[in-house]
Parts: C-alpha cells; structure tokens; sequence
C-alpha cells in the first residue's frame, strides 16, 4: 500500500441552496450524521479520525472488519451508530470513549457501520487523481466483487437534482442525514481542501429566550431553551449573532433576571467540545422566538448554532 496513515481528507464548505446547473456535472451524496474516517484495509488496519487520531481501539469491530475485508484499500467513509432506526450521533460519541473491554461490549451492543463514499486507493493503485466518477466506479466495484454486507455500507449517490432535493426533506434529517454533499464528477481527491460543497437540512422550531451573551439591552446572540415534563427550563441551543435590527429589537423587550432563574449561577460550555465557560445573562424567560436550525440534535439540544427569525406574540412558554 502506498498511503499511510495520517492522510488529510478532502473537505467541504457550507452552502445556503442548491448550487444552479452548470457546465460540468454534479454528483449529489446524503450526509450521514456521525464521524468523518479514512479507513485502511488489509493486514494493518487503521480507522483514522478527520483529525488524523487513530479511532481503532474504540471501534474494535470496525477495525476487524477492515482487516478481514481481503484487499489492501484506502476508504474515505463516515463512522455511524444504529439505534432506534435512526443514526445516534450521541451514541457514536459515548463509544469514542470506551477502550478495552469496554469498546467490545460496546460493540456488540451497539455495534458502528461504515458509510462508504470514495476510495483512494485499492490493490497497490492511488485513485486520488482519476476524476470522483470514476473513483466511484472503483468503490461499487469493490462492494459488488466483495459481496460487502454490515458494518459496510454504499452511501446512496444520484446526479439528479429532483431526486436529491427529496434528500433534505427534514424527515430524513430526524433520521440522521443532515443534509447533501454536492461535489464535481470529474473532481480529483484534493486532500485538506474545500473542494466539496455541504447542504444542510434546515427547519423551524420555536424557542424560549432564556438568555444573552453581550448586554441584555445590546444582546450579541441569544440562549435557548424549552420545557421539559415537569415545567423546567432546559437549555437546547444558542444562536448564531444576532443582525443589528434584531438586536435593537430585542434590547428593547428583553428583561434581565435574578437568582429567581433557573440558569442564574449555572456554566455551560462556550462551545461545543470545550469546557470553557460561556459568559452569558440570563433574561426574564416570557419571550418566544421562532428559529431556524438544521437536523443535527442531540437529546434535544441543536449541535450547530440555530438563527434567529423573529419574536412568536402569539404563543407563551407554556405552548413551547
């Protein structure tokens, strides 16, 4: 084999639509929700994360399964956990914890599957230049000569605009596709570039305004929350800044509270994956906010921040 491990994947960008038809064809593929791998197949096998730390003694059943597949290849996939019919990003998190006899528990309780969308090498032969559709070609090829079953799976792929749009219908979003991956047909495999482009599935939901960062009447951006069965508010997201209209607007309405609230002397992170705390203000918790997110939640709380649309008059926080 000629890649080792680290190898940088190739990267998207996000974008807000559907790109317009152009001169050269596209290929659109579902953005599974779970974690970006390059998976090395053969006699030394090695699960490697985006980041290029080595995910193996986590997934011990993957990491079994790329050595038992019989042919020296370079998989670029995305790493998911099954459970209840739908992709569990919360899941897959917990198992990237566990080592030893734990990760093999794990594995069999809740075992990972493989999302495969491109090949960079197989057989000794670096596909990194041939255009994507034939790279593709290489990778059904394999899963057809290899019979692939479970933990491998073909990520579905289209060139028909109609059909992907179909794919960002937020019904799949509530079963783990946050979205689409449009990319060049004939584009080689740039590895560290932002040569892909990412769609995610967004909707609207409602959202108590529980607080602020900045001043509360200069708000920067907003903390979210709901209520939960037994009437506390618990906190599900935050926004991403706020414009200046909306700022203005809100300033004007928004009430500071006191140790009266149930966030007064709580921490939470300031972002996701770290520990340092956010410095936010808590507000009088009557406001209702209509917002815009994509798929991506985990027990309730929206991964990615939401956008603010507008204040709901007509609902109260009891209808949220």
């Amino acid at each position: 084999m000629h890649l080792s491990p680290p190898v940088e994947p190739m990267l998207a960008r996000s974008v807000t639509a559907l790109p317009s038809p152009g001169a050269r064809p596209v290929l659109f593929e579902q953005k599974a929700d779970g974690f970006r791998v390059l998976v090395f197949t053969g006699p030394k096998p090695y699960l490697q994360s985006r980041r290029g730390a080595d995910l193996g003694p986590a997934f011990p059943e993957i990491v079994r399964a790329a050595a038992a597949l019989g042919v020296e290849a370079v998989v670029d996939a995305e790493l998911v956990v099954l459970h209840d019919n739908r992709l569990d990003f919360t899941a897959l998190q917990h198992r990237a914890r566990f080592r030893g006899a734990r990760a093999e528990r794990a594995g069999r309780e809740q075992p990972a599957h493989l999302i495969t969308f491109d090949v960079l090498e197989v057989t000794g032969t670096v596909l990194m230049d041939q255009p994507l559709h034939q790279r593709r070609g290489e990778l059904e090829n394999l899963f057809a000569s290899l019979a692939l079953a479970a933990p491998w799976a073909l990520c579905p792929q289209t060139a028909d605009a109609a059909t992907a749009r179909t794919w960002l219908d937020p019904a799949w979003g509530a079963a783990g596709v946050e979205g689409l991956m449009i990319k060049d047909s004939g584009s080689r495999y740039r590895p560290g570039e932002r040569g892909w482009l990412k769609l995610r599935t967004r909707t609207t939901a409602e959202a108590i305004i529980g607080a602020v960062t900045g001043a509360v009447h200069a708000p920067r951006s907003l903390l979210f929350g709901r209520l939960d069965p037994a009437g506390r508010l618990r906190l599900i997201g935050r926004s991403t800044p706020l414009s200046r209209p909306a700022a203005t607007e809100l300033g004007a309405v928004l009430r500071p509270a006191g140790p009266e609230h149930p966030w007064y002397g709580r921490r939470f992170p300031a972002g996701w994956g770290t520990t340092e705390p956010l410095v936010f203000h808590p507000v009088v918790p009557d406001l209702v906010a209509e917002i815009d997110a994509d798929t991506a939640v985990d027990l309730g709380t929206f991964r990615h921040p939401v956008r603010y649309l507008r204040l709901r008059d007509d609902m109260t926080p009891g209808d949220v």
